[in-house]
């Protein structure tokens, strides 16, 4: 898997804390500066820039394992039903490939850092276990699949040791996201009979805090309502304020999806993206092209409204929420940070 290193933390706790104080110094979430940040996104720019700090700082926090200690960070969590198209979405927005095929393809929590940077050379590495491995374009998929049977066993069950992928590449928007297995009812053989429980508790885990915005994956073609991972994510949020809803295979279900997306009756609090799938054998260049010609001349896809089509209206999304949330929640998590090491101070005094 290329070279191999043991993962380090340079920082500490007090560090971070440090860098989350002088992020929300910078960046009130009621500022003048973080209304115009969050109304004006686009993709790369300026603004990815001026962001990356504040979540450079949430991801050192999550790796030093504060939600571990009861303070929740803001996190965009990836679920859908299996098949929804989950691994193309994420394909797409991070510009490589993913593991795909029958199955459970996500069997423990992927946490993606997606990061742009200026040199046309990527650079792609995982974590997990206490260790960081390198690796490239070509290799990525089998990489994950490699890691994946070191966390959860080579057969078809799941785990909840997350792996983290980092993905810093020229054009790809400053995100991090957790994508969880992909919801299945019935065990196929060499998956426990209690999978679906599994994964349940699994999903349940990273989206019931209020923290976390919630990424639920559709295929066009589902009746919604029935969607379990509609099930899950109504239960904690059952207004939909922190649920963003991506529909996926739109070519497949096209009759009919804008009124499906329109009358919302699932309530999706943060609005609908409809998008096309990537075809194994296209350049994301390509199935881009492809997309933006469907939803302009297909009769009933161009009728939704292009606010709500396409993969860099999904990213411009994303980022924007990402902030919003950072911004909103940053406040607390220095307090938390700061209640927790008074506390632990007091008992060593």
């Amino acid at each position: 898997m290329g070279e191999k290193r043991t993962q380090t933390d340079s920082g500490s706790s007090s560090s971070s804390l440090s860098i989350l104080q002088d992020d929300q110094e910078g960046f009130s979430p009621t500022s003048s500066k973080a209304l115009v940040l969050v109304q004006n996104a686009p993709i790369v720019s300026s603004y990815n820039e001026r962001i990356r700090p504040m979540l450079d700082a949430i991801d050192k926090l999550r790796n030093l394992l504060v939600m571990d200690e009861g303070i929740q960070l803001p996190t965009i969590v990836v679920v859908g039903d299996q098949s929804s198209g989950k691994s193309s979405v994420l394909e797409s927005l991070a510009g490589i490939s993913l593991p795909r095929g029958q199955g459970i393809c996500t069997r423990v929590p992927l946490i993606m850092r997606l990061q742009h940077h200026s040199d046309p050379e990527p650079e792609l590495s995982l974590e997990y276990n206490g260790r960081v491995e390198h690796t490239d374009e070509d290799n990525i998929s089998e990489d994950i699949m490699n890691a994946t049977n070191l966390i959860a066993g080579d057969s078809k069950g799941i785990s909840d040791t997350p792996l983290t992928l980092m993905v810093k590449k020229n054009g790809v928007p400053d995100l991090t996201m957790v994508d969880l297995p992909g919801i299945t009812r019935v065990p196929v053989r060499g998956q426990p009979e209690n999978i679906y429980d599994q994964i349940k508790d699994i999903i349940m885990k990273y989206i019931k805090p209020e923290e976390s915005i919630i990424l639920n994956v559709l295929s066009a073609s589902a009746d919604f309502s029935t969607c379990e991972s509609i099930s899950m994510s109504q239960s904690v949020d059952k207004t939909g304020e922190r649920t963003l809803a991506v529909v996926t295979k739109v070519d497949m279900a096209p009759e009919g999806l804008l009124e499906k997306v329109t009358a919302d009756d699932v309530h999706i609090g943060l609005g609908y993206v409809c998008v096309r799938n990537r075809v194994r054998d296209e350049t994301y260049e390509e199935a881009r092209a492809i997309a933006d010609r469907l939803f302009e001349t297909d009769p009933f896809l161009s009728k939704i409204d292009k606010s709500m089509v396409g993969i860099q209206v999904l990213a411009d999304k994303l980022v924007q929420i990402q902030a919003a949330s950072i911004a909103r929640n940053l406040p607390d998590i220095v307090k938390k940070i700061n209640d927790k090491l008074n506390s632990y101070l007091s008992e060593l005094n």
